[in-house]
């Protein structure tokens, strides 16, 4: 037996010896971690907005012909973007009319693209987060490459919470976690304080989220 099937041993029998480490399942009713109250389809929005605004995100609601000039500015002149693939986006026909202002998605392992464009799983009111599942079609380096990611979503994307979310994984299988290569909940720009307690930005992905509400 060498040293590494003596230690698995020992931890083995130590586990054993000391029974299940499991807890038994928690009695009652959960609690919310925040509970929102009965909210309307425009109440909902409004406070996702301002959650999202509170993190450091950059909030549009606006129509679709609205939101192209909305992204051709955020591009800023750049020739190319990172991007989900179309029928992933909340935008039928959007790479066709990019392309027809001379801009091209370029490949997903790209690091030279600045700006990102991707849909969203879901959108979080009282946290401002976004559910991203990443997977065919909907490559992670689109939100996590580029300096500057722009998020559309609808909404009826839009949920209260996290507990919301996932209720509804559940009810669908949890396809976020069988079917997704990955799943992540973003809420708001890459951002640490870890060294010095000095603010970076865009330490572990984009330094700006633009996120657009289609109507």
């Amino acid at each position: 037996m060498n040293a590494r099937d003596r230690i698995l041993s020992r931890l083995r029998q130590a586990r054993a010896s000391q029974g299940s480490p499991l807890q038994p399942p928690t009695e009652g009713e959960r609690r919310r971690m925040l509970p929102l109250p009965e909210l309307s389809d425009e109440e909902r929005l409004e406070c996702f907005a301002s959650e999202a605004a509170a993190l450091g995100c950059v909030v549009y609601r606006m129509s679709r012909g609205e939101a192209l000039e909305q992204i051709m500015d955020l591009l800023d002149g750049d020739k190319s973007v990172l991007s989900w693939a179309e029928e992933e986006l909340p935008y039928p026909g959007l790479h066709e009319l990019l392309a027809s202002l001379d801009v091209s998605v370029a490949p997903p392992d790209d690091g030279n693209v600045r700006v990102g464009i991707t849909g969203v799983s879901a959108a979080l009111a009282a946290t401002g987060s976004l559910v991203l599942e990443s997977g065919a079609g909907r490559p992670r380096s689109a939100s996590l490459l580029p300096d500057r990611h722009i998020a559309l979503l609808t909404p009826e994307q839009l949920l209260n919470d996290l507990e919301s979310w996932q209720s509804a994984q559940q009810t669908l299988g949890y396809p976020a976690f069988k079917d997704a290569s990955n799943t992540v909940i973003v809420t708001g720009p890459s951002k640490t304080a870890d060294i010095g307690h000095q603010l970076v930005k865009g330490a572990h992905g984009p330094r700006e989220l633009h996120i657009i509400v289609l109507d």
